[in-house]
């Protein structure tokens, strides 16, 4: 999962419910500096396990930048409801459909820059195939052409088993136990716990929309050639090491796609909250070639 170092928003982002056709989602909206030339909207969708929060390093430099940014919690995921027992809303289709539905309800003045990481990619990839008319461009984060690697497999089934045998009180304890020492310092506070603010992230999941993304993730298809067909320009971003996909599959993705390629310098599978600066620098520099300068908005 992204760890972000903090769920407080930075001064001028604003946490609302985003009102859709298909219901509410919960959402961190970032404004472009006053008096910088507004460039346009990036909507952002999170990976499986994370939330809007994992985009909460990139609204300032994106903003300063000129870019309205809004960082969304999908269906069942954090803040934005969905049934805990019922698998059959997190269908792919019906995420992708949620995604259409966001981008209706931003009623931003143009095309709208879509960003999706990891699971986020896969849906993100889902609602362009959809329907690609209302997206400027398609930015895929550590997200790649089919099912993850095997050994990740393995793990999101351990989660499924244990999903379906323990509440989620008991499958959190359970993954910290599992927690390479490497990582454990990520979900751990000043005084040496568990960083509440991530449990309780945890403990917000619907259970069936975990158990039914991560089959996504074991299951996905293929479906380059048919991204590559009809969407807008794309770009392919990773760290330089990902153990979810391997970069060298992401390389080729990009190659298939005819896509702009950003490799994060010291980042792995979320260089969002690894190296949120170098990040957003790439993705601004990669939206600034796809959105036409706006008129400069007063604050």
């Amino acid at each position: 999962m992204s760890r972000p170092v903090t769920f407080t928003p930075p001064p001028g982002t604003r946490a609302h419910l985003l009102r859709t056709a298909r219901g509410e989602f919960a959402a961190l909206t970032g404004e472009p500096e006053p008096g910088r030339p507004e460039r346009g909207t990036a909507l952002l969708l999170p990976g499986f396990t994370g939330s809007k929060e994992d985009f909460i390093a990139l609204h300032a430099p994106l903003g300063a930048a000129g870019y309205r940014t809004v960082a969304v919690d999908g269906r069942g995921q954090y803040e934005s409801q969905g049934p805990k027992d019922d698998e059959s809303p997190y269908a792919q289709a019906e995420l992708a459909q949620d995604v259409l539905a966001q981008v209706a309800a931003l009623d931003a003045p143009g095309p709208v820059h879509l960003l999706g990481h990891s699971l986020g990619g896969l849906i993100a990839r889902a609602a362009v195939i959809a329907d690609p008319a209302p997206f400027a461009s398609l930015t895929l984060m550590a997200s790649g052409p089919a099912a993850v690697a095997e050994p990740q497999q393995q793990r999101v089934k351990l989660l499924q088993d244990a999903l379906a045998a323990l509440d989620m009180a008991q499958v959190w304890e359970a993954i910290q136990a599992l927690e390479p020492p490497e990582d454990a310092a990520d979900v751990r506070d000043d005084t040496g716990g568990v960083r509440d603010d991530l449990r309780r992230r945890w403990m917000a999941n619907s259970p069936a929309q975990l158990i039914a993304t991560g089959r996504q993730l074991c299951t996905e298809p293929d479906r380059v050639d048919e991204l590559a067909a009809l969407a807008p320009p794309v770009h392919v971003v990773s760290g330089e090491r990902d153990d979810t996909w391997p970069v060298p599959l992401l390389d080729e993705m990009a190659r298939r796609l005819g896509a702009e390629r950003s490799v994060i310098a010291g980042a792995e599978h979320s260089p969002n909250t690894d190296r949120p600066l170098e990040t957003a620098a790439a993705l601004a520099a990669f939206w600034d070639g796809r959105t036409p300068n706006r008129s400069s908005r007063q604050g």
